[in-house]
Formats: C-alpha cells, structure tokens, sequence
C-alpha cells in the first residue's frame, strides 16, 4: 500500500498481476487481494480506475461507494495527474512533445482510424525525454485523455513501441532484458474525495525496470 485512509486505498500494483479478476479464471487480482485485506476490518475495495495486467505501478481503489462516484467523476474528467515511465524503441527527435490519435476499439485491441470515424475516440498524451538510452530512450509519459492501452498503442503508431510490448509489435516478443512492457504508472495526483485536499503520491520502478534501464545505460564516458 502506497496510501490508505477511511476513503481511499493506493497501491504499488506489481506487473502481471490483474487489477481487477479475470473472467473464468481463479488466478488473484488486485481488487481479489485487497479486498481480502480489507475483510477483517470490514471495508470495502471498490475499482475507481485500472492499468494493464503487464504494467506496474500505481492503482487506485475507494473504500465506499459515495467516496467511489466522486472518484470515478474525476478519472473520467482526466482531472487527476497520471504520469508513467516508459522505455520505447529508439531514439526520439524531440525531447518533449504531445501525440494526438484517433482509435476504435476492436476486440482487445485499440486500431488506428481517423477522426471522421463514427466509433472513433480521441487519445491525446505529453511526453518528455528523460534519459536517451542504447537503443532506446526513457520517456515521462503524462495522460490528457485515458483509453485503455492508450501508451502502447499511440508510441507504437509514430514507430517508437513500448520496449517488450509484443501486443502491439509483434517484433518485440524477442526482447530478452525484460519479461514484460516496459510501462510503469510512476505518479497520481487527485482531489481527496472528502477532505478535498490534493493527495501526490510517487511510485519507484521495481526492480525488473530498473535492471531493464541500467542495462540498456551508455558508459559514463559516452555520456560525457
């Protein structure tokens, strides 16, 4: 648990773990696992937003319904702050930009269309370079908008993948130096749904990341 109070609970979510039960399946979620947490105290754990099975990282729960509403209003607003840390494929030309899209969802997969598309939902982000990497540049990567694969799908589409994201580049299936999308939900800012104070909380990449990260770091001599 990152943050916890009478309303709200936030979670580091590990990758590979689901945020909320798989359907026909028994394997453990977020939601599963807090919840059984919460029993004794007799709390509840109810899903205000979710991140990919794949992606690790910050996740936040509320412990009652009326607390849930005033959450979910915010998250579908995209008035909280929700930044990542990405590795992508290559090199950037700029150090900082914004990406707008247009997807329509097709089964479990976001697909590039146009705006004129009756089924098309605008996805819009910011990114800044953080470190350039061999072969691949870590990004900070903030939300405007929220769709689900929203990171992977955009990077992908302007030719820089999310490093080991095989769903949306099938090439990547070869990375070794990580098992997983190289996507971490590093930070959330959102308005407490009673005391209505700001509530910051950061989240550190585990371990797996930063492995990924320190391998694919330049000598210090060629960063001179």
């Amino acid at each position: 648990m990152l943050y916890e109070d009478d309303a709200v609970v936030v979670l580091d979510k590990p990758a590979g773990l689901p945020s909320v039960p798989i359907k026909g399946s028994d394997s453990p979620s977020a939601l599963s696992l807090l919840s059984a947490r919460l029993a004794p105290k007799r709390q509840r754990a109810l899903v205000v937003h979710r991140i990919d099975r794949f992606t690790s990282g910050i996740l936040v729960f509320a412990k009652t319904e009326p607390d849930r509403e005033i959450l979910v209003r915010q998250f579908l607003r995209h008035t909280p702050v929700r930044q990542y840390l990405a590795v992508l494929r290559g090199s950037l030309e700029a150090r900082e930009g914004t990406l707008v899209h247009y997807f329509r969802r097709e089964g479990m997969f976001q697909k590039l269309c146009t705006e004129r598309d009756a089924e098309a939902a605008r996805a819009e982000l910011r990114y800044s370079v953080e470190r350039p990497l061999r072969g691949a540049t870590l990004v900070r990567v903030a939300l405007a908008t929220g769709l689900q694969n929203q990171i992977r799908t955009q990077f992908s589409a302007i030719g820089h993948p999310v490093v080991g994201d095989r769903k949306y580049h099938p090439a990547e299936a070869s990375e070794r130096l990580i098992a997983r999308v190289a996507l971490h939900a590093a930070h959330v800012q959102f308005v407490h749904p009673r005391s209505r104070e700001n509530i910051s909380i950061d989240c550190q990449p585990p371990a797996d990341f930063q492995n990924l990260i320190q391998l694919l770091s330049p000598p210090a001599r060629e960063r001179r």
